[in-house]
């Protein structure tokens, strides 16, 4: 490629979905990345696209909730284009509810969910049945919303990059040095680049938390994924239920531990079917927080032509979608559509 229009730096959940909006807005695209495709938190295993509590509206839900709506479409596109398929699916999401106070909240919520998710998913209390996809729930009832959604990291992120390089863009392990970049550039860089950042502003602008999860054998396929006792259930298509997370500021090292035994337990103890289902896969990484705990975009202070997309931690997948466009709005067009609560500037 004898030019581009865009330097993408990080080729994770937020530098590939960048990528893919700016090349489907006629750009000139270069994606890099020195660990390649989904190297750092998006090679992750549970991918549970989950909205917030359907009540005390934001800029950051309201955010979410569009991203959530546009993920169907958005990747039935990517794995049109790529060949390859992403595991999408909004599968739904089932919560035990622990008590009548519990109960009566969610039917409160059922309302407002109503309104706020202006009719596209819905919130609403169900009767337990005792079918060996339930959580545990001590009340009798459960929380079942229509609008939650899972996919694979990995392969999703293969997928998108699948068709990044399907519309003729590169993606590479070794680009020119910083500062000899072509066009604007883009930086997605995860936990490393918020630690490079606070060194940058000389305070902390954001860090990474240390995540576990774990892979079970079970085949529950397109069953609805569970939230239960504080830990995610997420089925995929592939036969296997992903269990997670933790979330840890203080750890000593990036290998699996005894809190990954106690999230899988914990999972078990919610969801006695997968009391049988072997263990197959243990993973830990580092998940890029940014300091304000929602997504950090925008452009880089001090820096023409930069800019951020950093900071996914728990929601990245779900946000991704929304992320990539009003990046790519940014970028190209130099139109702002970031919520205030996201913007890098406010965080430097």
């Amino acid at each position: 490629m004898a030019s581009v229009d865009v330097t993408v730096r990080g080729a994770g959940i937020f530098g590939l979905s960048c990528a893919w909006a700016c090349l489907k807005r006629g750009a000139r695209v270069r994606v890099v990345d020195p660990g390649g495709v989904a190297a750092g938190a998006s090679g992750g295993i549970v991918g549970a696209l989950a909205p917030h509590v359907p009540e005390n509206w934001n800029d950051k839900k309201q955010f979410q909730l569009e991203s959530l709506l546009m993920a169907e479409a958005c990747w039935a596109e990517v794995a049109a284009i790529s060949g390859r398929d992403p595991g999408y699916a909004r599968s739904g999401r089932l919560q035990p509810l622990a008590d009548a106070r519990a109960v009566e909240l969610a039917h409160a919520r059922e309302d407002s969910a109503a309104r706020l998710w202006q009719g596209a998913a819905r919130w609403q209390v169900i009767a337990a049945t005792g079918a060996p996809w339930e959580p545990q729930t001590p009340s009798g009832w459960l929380v079942e919303d229509s609008l939650t959604g899972r996919i694979h990291p990995r392969r999703a992120c293969e997928a998108l990059a699948g068709a990044i390089r399907a519309a003729g863009a590169e993606i590479l392990t070794e680009a020119p040095d910083e500062g000899a970049e072509e066009g604007a550039v883009l930086w997605a860089t995860g936990a490393a680049g918020l630690a490079e950042m606070s060194g940058q502003a000389g305070r902390m602008v954001g860090t990474g938390i240390k995540g576990q999860a774990a892979l079970l054998r079970h085949a529950a396929h397109n069953l609805p994924q569970i939230f239960a006792g504080g830990v995610h259930i997420v089925p995929h298509a592939d036969g296997t239920v992903a269990i997670g997370s933790t979330s840890e500021r203080d750890f000593d090292g990036l290998e699996t531990d005894a809190q990954l035994d106690e999230v899988i337990a914990a999972a078990r103890a919610a969801l006695p079917a997968l009391l049988g289902a072997p263990v197959i896969q243990r993973w830990a990484g580092l998940r890029p927080r940014a300091k304000s705990r929602a997504p950090m975009l925008g452009s880089w202070p001090a820096r023409p032509g930069h800019f951020i997309a950093n900071g996914g931690f728990k929601i990245g997948f779900g946000m991704a979608p929304k992320v990539g466009e009003v990046m790519a709005e940014l970028v190209l067009e130099g139109r702002d559509a970031i919520p205030e609560g996201f913007r890098a500037a406010a965080l430097f």
